[in-house]
């Protein structure tokens, strides 16, 4: 079933990505169902024909459940946190009366979050069954794959990725048509063209949407890459924690192999693919190349030293070639339309769109996607819905525990791989956390050096002791026990460790630390000589005061406080009695005015 193309049936539309099943889902769907049967508006009754539709994620996960009501002239109304409970009312006066239940719909917010977005690789995510390759095909699956085989040279399809611009979106940001060329040249009786799907950044969560939600554009990707090498064989490597999108991959595979799209002789065109799924056991050092290509052959994910490149002697000193879940979801969409109309999407080097996770504090949390070239401040307000809880935006970090932090400063900074770098942050697979006033940037920065020490492999010494020593510094740092010469003991060893470092892992370790260093040199600087933590988020270094002049005698304070320290009458500014307080943070907590100190 297609939402545009439903064949004069009401469609109701439930979100089943992750997002949606955690927060019921799938009791909506049911209740849908049952629903629409008692009121016999199912396709077999009489009065009116309804059905329902299980949908990938379609972004606002703030919002799930999700449900669209999908009229037959493809009009649309949303629901929004839908519940098991809530669903016999929507049927009755909704798809039995024709009375929309206002109180239950999406508001202003819900088009702000999603009218500045370009929805290219996601625009099959929330509108198709992900589980039906008709509903696919029903939107332009499969043609691009066909129009490369059937018309198309590989070295034709190499020259069209390559003039489109297209980048890994896995991080790197290295040109795909580049890539595919260069595994091109290598003759061998076995190639392989491989799909990283391991995503292991801390707030990620792109690559598993789109594989739950459109996989077989993933795997119509796969096989344009592979036959523009002449790839015999491929995997995708899906860690294990992704069971959703382990399933649909499950089932698309078979289904497009049953159609002549996988497997021997696709299109009749004599090319042959064949791709397995490989789980993963969620170690993040497995997302890097060579360390994947172990993994994949029974060792152990350790990167190795190059040359010979991947595409030279990879999985099985074959040649092989890795992509991103999202740089295949971009592929279709620029065989069928042409290299022009993808380069004038984004900027002069960074060519498309990218997908983005919000996550962290930030009102409208979810998935999107927007044109590179779209500002910091134009995803964080416009589409994110700014702060919430009346706090003030600190800073963002972008490209997953081996990105940067970039300050307020840096909200008009378009997103893109070059001004990223210059500014101390990275693409990276596109996980993108907002940090507002109440968060320290040292405890955060040693969160993150934290992830990368316990991830590290520890083949080479740079990053196993390295990030570890790091780790100390700042660990002292947070306890009051920070010395003169921390800091530049830590740029020195971040330095160090990008240079020297054997993957990709290591080398971005220390970005976290560096960014924070390079604008937040102040609360290190308070943390070691003041032994001051301004947010009081190290324990340590707690002293809580009341700010009268911020005081706003909500009380607020005085009711979270477990042991009585703060001492308040209605109307009254609250006072702290420092010799009860245990120095918890409840107070600091509660308040949403920043009058506690």
């Amino acid at each position: 079933m297609n939402t545009q193309n439903n064949n004069n049936k009401t469609v109701v539309a439930v979100c089943l990505g992750t997002g949606g099943i955690a927060a019921g889902g799938f009791e909506v769907f049911d209740a849908f169902d049952e629903e629409i049967k008692k009121h016999n508006l199912d396709a077999t009754a009489g009065k009116k024909k309804c059905g329902t539709l299980r949908t990938g994620c379609r972004g606002n996960c703030a919002k799930d459940v999700l449900v669209d009501i999908v009229a037959p002239d493809g009009s649309k109304l949303t629901y929004q946190r839908v519940t098991a409970e809530m669903v016999p009312e929507i049927v009755e006066q909704h798809l039995a009366n024709n009375k929309p239940v206002d109180k239950w719909l999406t508001k202003d917010d819900y088009r702000d979050f999603n009218a500045p977005q370009q929805r290219l690789v996601l625009g099959n995510c929330g509108e198709i069954d992900p589980e039906s390759i008709d509903e696919y095909i029903a939107r332009g699956g499969y043609k691009a794959l066909e129009k490369v085989v059937k018309e198309m040279t590989p070295e034709g399809v190499v020259a069209l990725v390559e003039d489109s611009g297209l980048r890994g979106r896995g991080g790197g940001g290295f040109d795909t048509g580049w890539k595919w060329g260069s595994c091109a040249k290598y003759d061998a009786d076995q190639k392989f063209i491989l799909c990283n799907a391991d995503e292991g950044d801390p707030g990620a969560f792109m690559d598993r949407s789109l594989l739950e939600g459109d996989p077989h554009s993933v795997l119509e990707g796969m096989a344009i890459a592979g036959y523009s090498m002449n790839a015999t064989d491929g995997y995708i490597y899906c860690r294990a924690e992704y069971p959703l999108a382990i399933k649909r991959l499950n089932i698309a595979i078979p289904q497009a192999i049953e159609r002549g799209f996988l497997g021997d002789n696709i299109f009749g065109s004599g090319y042959s693919l064949h791709i397995k799924i490989k789980e993963g056991a969620g170690a993040f050092v497995c997302g890097e190349s060579t360390a994947l290509q172990y993994s994949i052959e029974g060792k152990r994910g350790m990167p190795r030293t190059r040359p010979p490149q991947s595409v030279e002697a990879g999985l099985w000193d074959k040649p092989s070639c890795l992509n991103n879940v999202e740089t295949f979801g971009n592929v279709a969409s620029i065989i069928n339309k042409g290299a022009e109309w993808y380069k004038g999407i984004g900027t002069e080097k960074s060519k498309g769109t990218k997908i983005f996770a919000l996550a962290g504090k930030i009102k409208n949390t979810g998935l999107i996607e927007v044109p590179m070239g779209t500002t910091i401040r134009e995803v964080v307000f416009d589409i994110g819905g700014g702060i919430p809880k009346r706090k003030k935006f600190k800073a963002v970090q972008i490209g997953g525990p081996s990105g940067g932090c970039l300050p307020e400063s840096c909200l008009d900074l378009p997103i893109d791989f070059e001004s990223l770098d210059e500014a101390g942050a990275m693409m990276g697979s596109g996980s993108l956390v907002v940090i507002d006033e109440a968060t320290c940037m040292v405890e955060l920065s040693k969160f993150f050096i934290n992830f990368c020490a316990n991830e590290s492999c520890g083949k080479c010494i740079p990053c196993r002791v390295g990030t570890t020593v790091m780790l100390e510094i700042l660990d002292n740092i947070t306890k009051g026990k920070g010395k003169e010469g921390d800091v530049e003991l830590l740029e020195e060893l971040g330095e160090e460790i990008g240079r020297m470092s054997l993957c990709g892992l290591g080398s971005s370790a220390p970005q976290p630390v560096l960014s924070t260093i390079r604008y937040f040199r102040d609360e290190y600087d308070a943390h070691i000589y003041d032994h001051v933590c301004s947010t009081a988020a190290c324990i340590p270094l707690r002293k809580y005061e009341v700010n009268t002049d911020k005081c706003t005698k909500c009380g607020a304070c005085f009711k979270g406080c477990p042991t009585g320290a703060i001492e308040w009458e209605k109307k009254q500014v609250s006072y702290l009695n420092k010799d009860k307080c245990i120095q918890c943070g409840s107070c600091y907590t509660k308040c949403q005015f920043m009058a506690i100190k």
